[in-house]
């Protein structure tokens, strides 16, 4: 799977000494003390950090761990995507000198490893501010309860995922085939998805693609090389052919010229406007096929150059670090909701291919496109957002069957594992993204850092 930009780390381990003295305080909470103790911590975090890096499935940096006592020891920190503040001991004004230079997760032992001091003080001090409410003094920078983790690496990992979709989807390009709409508002969702993602849209005309598929087809290689894509495709186990296969060897050329036009502008998103008009008659099949393929390799590839739902099909695509599904969604009924589309990806769980027959774009019925047979019993995380760019929403579910209907062709009936009465009140937008597995807590926690509104199902 192709991988975004890694996400840069900066360990930083503050810390107080102390010596005795009798008949007073001299000490506060905690289990280091000595500069021996420090030290011996820092080389804990050090070995905990490498067996975090192995197992994040995204690419992640971390600088050599920092140790901080006094103000000197912080001039000399590297800049980082993150701060990661192991916050053993030190004063109020240290750390937050520290949480004022970025965005700052803070860990905390009190099972783990010696009991932090700011296990008991973080609260009241640093999240409270001596007040009763949550302080957002600081315009930049704030941390609040879901940016401090207790012991957990698992929950620190969820803070770094969100973290890295984040740094990913700001300034991300995307190559617009036939140009940027947006489903129901038009140009609105682009100016929308340009404002608050800084989304670095690059638009392709019909002209421009009909000439490049042109010049593919008139080359004997390509032309060749796609004819054995088809069959080696074909030949896969799982995959059944239920359409003509000419369909299937036009979508490998196009799928060429597509990645041609991803390598040329250096980007790894993709998406296609009048997809099931105005492409058809020029590349002599549908997209859907097409854009599966590239799906499957670890790109994005999503069909309707619709910007209300890309950028949360970005998001999620790199939270995830899987393929994800842009779909229609139907009328949430009886805790079930049918989603369908012609464009899903294979890979689902970044892994192995689930099954597919290849059969016409349902509307035309004509072309290639998958009929993806989702795993049943799946858990799945499905993002809904909306057309103001300020509220999405998101809720598990699993697949609980995989019907054949006479509606786009890749379907999944979603079990929703919450309340679907509210859903139906809450429900905003058009498109919704699917992934498998759950990343709720990913998407919560990145949405409450681009100053989003997020509910939960």
């Amino acid at each position: 799977m192709l991988k975004g930009r890694e996400l840069v780390v900066k360990p930083v381990l503050t810390y107080s000494t102390y010596e005795r003295h009798e008949a007073t305080s001299w000490r506060a909470w905690g289990g280091i003390a000595t500069e021996r103790e420090a030290n011996d911590e820092a080389h804990r975090i050090e070995t905990e950090l490498k067996d975090v890096r192995e197992r994040a499935e995204f690419p992640i940096k971390f600088l050599p761990i920092s140790m901080v006592k006094s103000y000197n020891d912080i001039s000399s920190m590297e800049k980082a995507d993150v701060i990661l503040l192991y916050a053993a001991g030190g004063g109020e004004g240290l750390l937050t000198n520290i949480l004022t230079r970025g965005s700052t997760v803070v860990f905390l032992r009190h099972k783990s490893g010696p009991l932090y001091l700011w296990y008991e003080i973080i609260d009241a001090i640093l999240i409270r501010r001596y007040t009763d409410n949550v302080s957002r003094t600081w315009i930049d920078y704030w941390i609040d309860y879901d940016d401090v983790v207790v012991d957990s690496y698992d929950e620190l990992l969820k803070r770094l995922r969100a973290l890295y979709a984040l740094k990913n989807i700001f300034g991300a390009k995307v190559v617009a085939v036939g140009g940027a709409s947006g489903w129901g508002i038009g140009k609105k969702a682009v100016e929308l998805a340009e404002k608050k993602w800084n989304l670095n849209i690059v638009e392709i005309s019909y002209s421009e693609l009909s000439e490049r598929i042109k010049k593919l087809r008139s080359s004997e290689e390509y032309m060749k090389e796609a004819r054995q894509r088809t069959k080696e495709y074909l030949s896969e186990e799982g995959v059944q052919l239920k359409t003509k296969e000419d369909f299937v060897v036009n979508a490998f050329i196009l799928y060429y010229v597509f990645k041609q036009l991803l390598e040329e502008n250096s980007a790894k998103i993709i998406t296609v406007n009048e997809c099931m008009s105005t492409i058809m008659p020029i590349a002599e099949t549908t997209a859907c096929l097409t854009l599966s393929l590239l799906n499957d390799e670890g790109y994005l590839a999503l069909c309707e150059s619709d910007f209300v739902a890309i950028p949360a099909g970005i998001l999620l695509h790199y939270i995830s670090s899987k393929p994800v599904f842009l779909n229609d969604p139907t009328l949430p009924h009886d805790g079930i909701v049918t989603i369908a589309h012609c464009t899903a990806p294979r890979l689902m769980n970044g892994k192995s291919r689930e099954p597919a027959q290849i059969v016409t774009h349902f509307e035309s019925d004509y072309g290639a496109a998958p009929k993806v047979e989702f795993k049943k019993g799946q858990v799945v995380t499905l993002l809904v957002p909306d057309f103001e760019e300020k509220t999405w929403i998101s809720f598990r579910g699993k697949i609980v069957d995989t019907p054949f209907l006479p509606i786009c062709r890749s379907q999944a009936d979603v079990e929703i594992e919450g309340d679907w009465h509210r859903l139906l009140q809450e429900l905003r937008g058009f498109h919704w993204i699917m992934t498998y597995g759950d990343y709720n807590q990913e998407i919560g926690y990145a949405l409450k850092k681009a100053r989003m509104n997020w509910i939960k199902i």
